[in-house]
């Protein structure tokens, strides 16, 4: 067939480029070379198919292992700690409050981007102080491309203390060289003005501190171990 074949060929690539088949798509389904393809076909019009998105891949293997692991042990944590005594609440409260809370001032200062910690610190300081609710203030600091509208409403029925009672927030300036893990509604800020309740905390947590210093624990290469 000789040339009348290439002749075939060439008006066949043309055919199907025209229909927006790639060089390669073309070259494999003629038997010729895609740079043969590419000459034949330069000067055809076409509209280029849409490309097509890659399929997701799922979590590899290290990564299935390691949110089985988190699974786990999110269950034997809660099996282990069971239902909180009131004590155990207490301390609890004091330990959370020790890690995030202020310690200085006039007023009981708690912040948290994690709504379970603030929704906990929120029913221990409840539980155990008498608490006007009137008296409790929301302050929010989030990112200023978010939505403070929609943070608001999230951390008011996160704490039960209505929009009303949030004061002005701060709005950060985006800066996309520091963070890219930016929490979507901010961090929460709940905030007590009372001194008397701060000294109560602190003097909890103070009394707390004392007691796990006495000499009734093994030592260990810190000093001090629970003996438990």
């Amino acid at each position: 067939m000789g040339n009348r074949g290439k002749v075939v060929e060439r008006a066949r690539a043309r055919e199907l480029r025209a229909e927006a088949w790639t060089l390669q798509e073309i070259a494999t389904e003629l038997g010729v070379a895609k740079g043969t393809v590419s000459v034949w076909v330069r000067d055809v019009d076409f509209e280029p198919k849409p490309r097509r998105k890659a399929r997701k891949r799922g979590p590899n293997k290290l990564q299935r292992a390691k949110a089985a692991e988190i699974e786990r042990c999110g269950i034997e944590g809660l099996e282990r700690i069971g239902r909180l005594s009131e004590r155990e609440f207490l301390m609890a409260g004091l330990g959370l409050y020790a890690g995030d809370g202020t310690k200085k001032g006039n007023s009981v200062h708690f912040a948290n981007s994690n709504p379970e910690l603030v929704r906990f610190f929120c029913a221990w300081f409840r539980r155990f102080f008498d608490v006007d609710e009137g008296r409790l203030r929301i302050n929010l600091y989030l990112h200023a491309d978010l939505d403070l509208t929609a943070a608001e409403k999230y951390w008011a029925e996160a704490t039960d203390i209505p929009r009303a009672q949030f004061t002005s927030a701060y709005r950060a300036v985006v800066d996309d060289t520091m963070r890219s893990n930016r929490h979507l509604f901010g961090c929460c800020h709940v905030r007590y003005h009372s001194a008397a309740h701060l000294r109560a905390v602190i003097g909890l947590i103070d009394g707390l501190v004392l007691v796990s210093s006495v000499p009734t624990f093994r030592g260990s290469s810190a000093g001090r171990a629970f003996d438990c």
